[in-house]
C-alpha cells in the first residue's frame, strides 16, 4: 500500500512544546517496521512550529505572523534532525519537502513535486513534508497539514490516508467535554450535520481541529481515498490499521463504495 500519514503537534510534542521523546522514538520505530513490511510511506509532518515555541522557552504560540516564522524556522531543523537520527537507527533514509500552496496549486510545480515523490519512493526513501511555514503568506499557504496531507495523498495516489491526532475519532460531541459522546466508526458521506458537529477549536500549540479533518475526509473521500483518523498517542495503532481492523473512525473513498 502507498500510505500518506499525517502526524499532528500534539502527537510529536508535549503541551509545552518541547519534543515528546518517548512518543516519536516509538513512532519512527513503528513506521520503519511498517516499511520493512513493504509498505509505500509519506509522512505529513506538523510540528515546527510548536518546537521553535518549545525551545525558545515561550508560554504560548505567538500570534504576529513574523514570530510564528521564525519558531517554524528554528522548530524544523530540530523537527528533521530528529527523524533522520530515528529512521536511521533502522537503516531508513528521510527526506525533507517544505512547499506552499503555489506549489501545488501550479501545474509545473505540483508535477515537480510529484515526480520528486515519485522518484524518492522509488529509492526507497521516505520523504517528510511539511508547509513551508517560514516563507508562506496568506496568499499562498495551503493553511494546515490536515488539508497538507489529504492534497499529497490525492497527488500521489495514495492508498490510505492516516491522520494521528489527539483524540480516538470523529465522535457525536466532544468527548472532552460531553462524557456520553459516541465514536462514529464509519462515515460514508461528509454532510452539513457532520461540519457542524467539527467545532472549530484545536490545540493551544497546533492549527488544526475537527474542522480541518473534515476538509482533509472530503478531499480524499472525493478522490477515491480511505481516511482515518485515530489517537497519535497510540503508534501501534498503525499496525491494526494496516492489517484492516477497526481503529478510529474511517471516511470511505467514493470508488470503494462504486
Amino acid at each position: 500500500m502507498r500510505v500518506v500519514v499525517k502526524l499532528g503537534t500534539s502527537t510529536l510534542t508535549h503541551a509545552t512544546g518541547r519534543i515528546n521523546i518517548r512518543r516519536v522514538e516509538k513512532l519512527c520505530k513503528i513506521l520503519s517496521d511498517i516499511k520493512n513490511a513493504g509498505h509505500e510511506l509519506i509522512l505529513v509532518s506538523s510540528g515546527a512550529i510548536g518546537m521553535g515555541v518549545g525551545k525558545l522557552n515561550m508560554k504560548e504560540k505567538p500570534s504576529d505572523v513574523p514570530t510564528k516564522q521564525a519558531c517554524a524556522a528554528i522548530g524544523q531543523c530540530e523537527l528533521m534532525y530528529l527523524y533522520d537520527k530515528l529512521f536511521r537507527e533502522y537503516s531508513h533514509i528521510v527526506a525533507q519537502m517544505l512547499i506552499t500552496g503555489r506549489d501545488i496549486q501550479e501545474p509545473e510545480t505540483r508535477k515537480h513535486f510529484k515526480d520528486t515523490i515519485t522518484r524518492l519512493l522509488e529509492l526507497g526513501v521516505t520523504p517528510i513534508i511539511n508547509e513551508n511555514d517560514s516563507v508562506a503568506t496568506e496568499e499562498i499557504m495551503v493553511g494546515d497539514n490536515d488539508t497538507l496531507g489529504a492534497i499529497v495523498a490525492r497527488h500521489v495516489e495514495a492508498d490510505l490516508l492516516i491522520i494521528l491526532s489527539d483524540i480516538d475519532g470523529f465522535y457525536t460531541d466532544d468527548p472532552r467535554t460531553n462524557p456520553d459522546a459516541q465514536i462514529i466508526d464509519v462515515v460514508l458521506s461528509v454532510n452539513d450535520e457532520l461540519r457542524d458537529l467539527a467545532g472549530t477549536k484545536g490545540t493551544m500549540l497546533g492549527t488544526g481541529g475537527m474542522v480541518t479533518k473534515i476538509q482533509a475526509a472530503e478531499i480524499a473521500m472525493e478522490a477515491g481515498i480511505d481516511m482515518i483518523i485515530a489517537n497519535g498517542k497510540h503508534p501501534e495503532l498503525l499496525y491494526r490499521i494496516l492489517d484492516g481492523e477497526k481503529v478510529g473512525t474511517k471516511f470511505i473513498g467514493k470508488k470503494k463504495r462504486a
